[in-house]
């Protein structure tokens, strides 16, 4: 006794030929992007605005963090230290988790004087590789 296989119809040969065109696309565009992707490390720089904020006896500093690497960073860490006439000193920290390439993402720091006033630095103080 012989099986019969059913023969397919040409729908779902049609169906069938433009899901393996598809699939072989995104696995020649992975390998692609693999072989000669940007394999540098992150590059990290922050930037700030001018546009600071006065809301309540606080001023908010805004910034914006950028990975122009090619590498992806995780737990970003900025730190943002005042020093102002007074010679008080307020320090803020922001945690970034994930930067990937080519990303920007921005945010503020919020401080009791006026950042114009004083001293401001603002830097990228450590990250880790995913």
């Amino acid at each position: 006794m012989q099986k019969k296989t059913p023969k397919q119809s040409f729908a779902e040969r049609i169906s069938f030929s433009v899901s393996l065109f598809i699939v072989s696309i995104i696995f020649f565009l992975v390998c692609f992007t693999w072989i000669t992707g940007d394999n540098n490390p992150p590059i990290l720089s922050v930037t700030t605005s001018s546009n600071i904020r006065h809301v309540k006896k606080q001023y908010y500093l805004p910034f914006t963090i950028i990975n122009s690497g090619g590498e992806t960073a995780e737990s970003v860490e900025i730190v943002a230290k005042l020093l102002s006439r007074d010679l008080d000193i307020e320090t803020g920290r922001q945690q970034v988790d994930f930067l990937s390439r080519q990303e920007k993402k921005s945010g503020e720091f919020i401080f009791n004087h006026n950042p114009t006033e004083g001293k401001l630095t603002i830097r990228v103080a450590s990250y880790k590789l995913p």
